[in-house]
């Protein structure tokens, strides 16, 4: 799908990757909707870009319902917006588990089913679903809660690009791994031994427009050894287990789990 002309909304737009993502998107001449819990701060992004803001919490389901009747006629979703649901499951509230499910999985499943009818009325749209490597291969450390979520993810975009071939609407899932300086992982302050690289935002905003114009249905946003960690955990989820337990996999998300505690 060409971008231009095309109006995207773009959930978790706040964070440094959704920044990158908006940017990226509007200089390949989108026209964009911005999603942030309260508008006021996307107010300078809205005005650099020429975007439209929706104050939206996704927690709350009456609000994910009204927010893809006012975004109007959405020619591509991104759905970026996630929290980070890292720690013990027995750490967290019911209540921490039921808003890292919205958010993470029901809300983008929500606005997927009020605007893909749309988008298949016209015949074309996209849908861009921001999982993780972590929702390709699970690891142990306090991760059970956010790689449910993230499978999640990919078990429905995969669906529902079958379910949508030949309507011209596709469906993408991006799988990014560590990234710097924005996101989850940069914010929480966990340090990665050395021999594990990371991607840019950028590379991750790249990666979601290349989704949207070649329609691919799955892209990975990872340095090779990465990608290749985590295909080793889909085919062989024990040995990689023990592999990476042994190159320090429980240190890094324990300290995840430390630094994201206060965003659940």
């Amino acid at each position: 799908m060409i971008l231009v002309g095309r109006s995207v909304l773009l959930t978790g737009a706040t964070g440094g990757i959704g920044q990158a993502i908006a940017r990226r998107l509007a200089a390949a001449g989108a026209q964009l909707t911005l999603t942030a819990r309260r508008a006021e701060v996307l107010d300078d992004l809205a005005a650099e870009l020429g975007a439209r803001v929706i104050a939206c919490d996704l927690a709350d389901r009456e609000a994910v319902l009204r927010l893809a009747a006012d975004a109007g006629g959405v020619d591509v979703l991104v759905a970026n917006a996630a929290l980070p649901a890292s720690g013990s499951l027995l750490a967290f509230s019911p209540e921490e588990i039921d808003r890292a499910l919205d958010v993470n999985l029901r809300a983008p499943i929500q606005l997927s089913r009020a605007l893909i009818p749309g988008m298949v009325e016209r015949g074309a749209g996209h849908v861009v679903l921001m999982s993780s490597l972590a929702g390709r291969s699970a690891s142990g450390g306090g991760t059970a809660l956010y790689s449910a979520t993230k499978f999640g993810l990919r078990g429905f975009g995969q669906s529902q690009r079958t379910d949508l071939r030949g309507t011209g609407v596709g469906v993408s899932v991006v799988f990014p791994g560590f990234v710097r300086d924005a996101g989850m992982f940069a914010d929480s302050g966990a340090e990665l031994p050395g021999f594990v690289k990371t991607s840019s935002p950028e590379e991750v905003a790249d990666a979601v427009a290349d989704a949207i114009e070649r329609d691919r249905g799955e892209v990975d946003v990872a340095p090779l050894g990465m990608r290749a960690g985590a295909r080793l955990a889909e085919t062989a989820p024990a040995l990689s287990a023990r592999v990476t337990k042994l190159l320090g996999s429980d240190k890094v998300a324990h300290d995840l789990a430390a630094g994201q505690a206060d965003k659940r």
